[in-house]
């Protein structure tokens, strides 16, 4: 899939979004992306997530033992994925602030993992759903997303690839350019920060 037709159907689904939005890191930016919005169409997700499968080094692809996700953002890609992949999807969760493994989920020591988001900015929540992962006895072998935001500088400590980069500018609270401080910041995220 070309980035024309990743974004293409980013826009079919409504959901690039322009405004003023503090990202679940406590950035701000002047584009929102809601994953949930592109992924609430089943084919969709499909189409998505089997080109975002078809990205990976196949020696990762290849040895893939199961998938986990952070929720909430990204279980739906999440279980796309698995599916894509032929294996297992889980998530985690952190109803104490904290990613660990509920529901029953469990990983078999020494599982090759593919972590899987949505979105990455600056790679705070993959970063936990990894040592999470690894905690519960699993091995991280890669992380994917559908996008990446971080403008290529994300390091995750393992192989990450993304369907697609955007490059769109983040801002700290305090240094906010005239027309985003202009109009009140919404959170659209799922982690309250």
């Amino acid at each position: 899939m070309r980035e024309d037709e990743v974004l293409a159907e980013f826009h079919a689904a409504e959901a690039l979004i322009d405004g003023h939005f503090i990202l679940s890191s406590g950035l701000h930016s002047p584009r929102y992306l809601q994953c949930a919005r592109v992924l609430m169409n089943g084919a969709r997700a499909e189409r998505l997530a089997r080109a975002l499968a078809a990205r990976l080094l196949p020696e990762i692809r290849e040895s893939i033992d199961a998938v986990v996700s952070p929720a909430m953002g990204g279980v739906i890609i999440g279980h796309e994925m698995g599916r894509a992949l032929g294996v297992s999807a889980m998530f985690v969760e952190r109803p104490g602030g904290v990613f660990h493994f509920r529901r029953g989920f469990l990983l078999t020591a020494g599982a090759r993992v593919l972590m899987v988001e949505d979105v990455v900015t600056t790679g705070l929540s993959s970063r936990e759903a990894i040592k999470a992962i690894e905690e519960a006895g699993g091995s991280v072998i890669g992380a994917a997303s559908l996008v990446d935001r971080s403008g290529g500088t994300v390091d995750l400590g393992v192989p990450y690839t993304a369907l697609i980069r955007l490059d769109v500018p983040t801002y700290a609270a305090d240094d906010l350019p005239p027309e985003l401080a202009a109009t009140p910041g919404v959170k659209p995220g799922s982690r309250a920060s």
